[in-house]
């Protein structure tokens, strides 16, 4: 199949920049080969756009926007831009604050009172930074049976679960760990200070102003929306229809293009939708409290590519991918959206990068310093414990922060965790009685001042220590 491609303003690769620009022709054919892997009619595939000083010098589409009914991708298709949309989040947080409306001081139960007071005060900007200490509310539900991928979750579902949360992961501002909860917190907030729904808010105040003409939220995943693709995941060497059946938005959910992506982002670099200010919030880093920074801004990843500044993020929803990134010294832009699930967005983002950036080998270079997969571990030897060690650990536990029941037995020398209605986890003794628990992560036993198991804890990324008391 042939890529679509439109080239605009050749003129501009030209301009004088710190690296050598490559000739459109050659930008162009570098891109090819970067999606080559999925430029066919049988795969889902990707839009990409670049622009320099402002200007589009390339805009290409490989693969298909719907592989049921055979509709290619362009570069006007809509895509989900996963977690890029918590810029927009930021935005509209940003603008309130210049309204007089908020302060990111401000203590968030506030505006949310439904959340536990855990006798910290979490403040706007821990959610903007990831710094607020709160449960991964996705994970959450995952660990419960019902995983963003398996029910229709709403805001109304987040901020139940919530509600529901016994501990914070960790003292709001101590560390970094990114939660999906926070941003769906402010576009709730924002909604809550403004007086109108978070989407219109943003319609009206970000995508029209800019001329986003393309752009919206999926506040209801059943809504037409013309030129959508559907998203697709790779299982079993076959594509599946993996797209998101939910209505939660602000973390993710946003429709986009990779043409309204790159308006977007050169109104952010210039700061139109409310001057310097604006810039200076949107590019803040984080601080914790010990006085360190971290990259993480409002939505926006401050960082480095080989040397050249870079500021942007990456998205994953269901099977759609994202990235978005800006090399200012260069006045270099990359948009890239896709509906194949097996695109890591990073890597061919950066790629793509690198060849506006003027490196020629740059198609064929995997990516560098920490975006390189890591070396994969070595699974720890497993270790077989008496069965009476087993079964002092089999019993009934239950989370009323993730409202279910764990039942753990003895199935000759292995120990499994069910759920209902039909989990079943093997666990891989690790040493102690800690646990490998699969998709789970890891369980912790925990025992009383007797001697008797009364807790377990599971342990993830996003959920540091989720409490099961032992009912039986």
């Amino acid at each position: 199949m042939s890529s679509f491609r439109v080239m605009l303003a050749a003129a501009a690769l030209f301009a004088p920049v710190p690296v050598p620009a490559q000739h459109p022709e050659d930008l162009a054919a570098g891109v090819d080969t970067v999606f080559a892997r999925w430029d066919a009619a049988e795969s889902a595939g990707c839009a990409v756009g670049v622009s320099r000083n402002g200007d589009v010098v390339l805009s290409a589409a490989y693969g298909m926007a719907d592989l049921e009914h055979g509709i290619r991708n362009t570069p006007e298709s809509v895509f989900e831009a996963g977690s890029v949309s918590k810029q927009f989040t930021a935005a509209a947080v940003v603008l309130l604050v210049q309204d007089g409306l908020l302060s990111l001081d401000d203590d968030v139960r506030r505006y949310v009172p439904e959340l536990p007071d855990y006798g910290h005060r979490i403040a706007i900007r821990h959610l903007l930074t990831h710094t607020s200490g709160l449960r991964d509310w996705g994970s959450v539900a995952a660990i419960g049976g019902w995983g963003r991928g398996q029910r229709t979750h709403t805001h109304e579902h987040v901020l139940d679960i919530l509600s529901r949360q016994r501990a914070l992961n960790f003292t709001p501002g101590a560390e970094y760990s990114y939660s999906n909860s926070g941003y769906n917190l402010l576009a709730i907030i924002v909604g809550r200070v403004s007086g109108m729904p978070f989407a219109e808010f943003s319609r009206t105040r970000i995508f029209e102003p800019l001329g986003l003409m393309h752009t919206q939220w999926r506040d209801d995943y059943r809504r037409i929306v013309k030129g959508r693709t559907a998203a697709y995941a790779m299982r079993r060497g076959g594509w599946v229809i993996d797209r998101p059946i939910e209505d939660v938005h602000g973390n993710g959910g946003l429709l986009t293009t990779v043409g309204d992506l790159l308006k977007w982002d050169a109104a952010l670099a210039a700061g139109t939708p409310g001057g310097r200010a604006f810039v200076d919030m949107m590019h803040e880093r984080g601080v914790l409290n010990d006085g360190s920074r971290i990259a993480y801004a409002s939505g926006l990843v401050i960082g480095a590519l080989e040397g050249s500044r870079e500021i942007g993020h990456t998205g994953s929803t269901a099977g759609y991918r994202a990235f978005l990134a800006r090399y200012p010294d260069q006045q270099l832009a990359v948009a890239v959206l896709c509906n194949a699930g097996n695109v890591n967005p990073g890597q061919v983002g950066r790629r793509v990068a690198r060849l506006g950036l003027g490196a020629r080998a740059a198609a064929a270079a995997p990516t560098s310093g920490s975006q390189q997969p890591p070396a994969p571990r070595r699974a720890p030897e497993p270790t077989v414990l008496p069965r009476a060690a087993l079964e002092a650990l089999a019993g009934e536990f239950y989370s009323p922060d993730a409202e279910v029941t764990f039942t753990v037995a003895v199935d000759g020398e292995r120990l499994l965790l069910h759920r209902r209605p039909a989990g079943r986890i093997e666990l891989t003794h690790l040493g102690e009685e800690l646990f490998a628990a699969g998709s789970l992560g890891r369980i912790r036993f925990i025992r009383d001042a007797t001697g008797n198991v009364s807790q377990l804890s599971v342990q993830q990324a996003r959920v540091y220590d989720l409490r099961f008391d032992r009912v039986r």
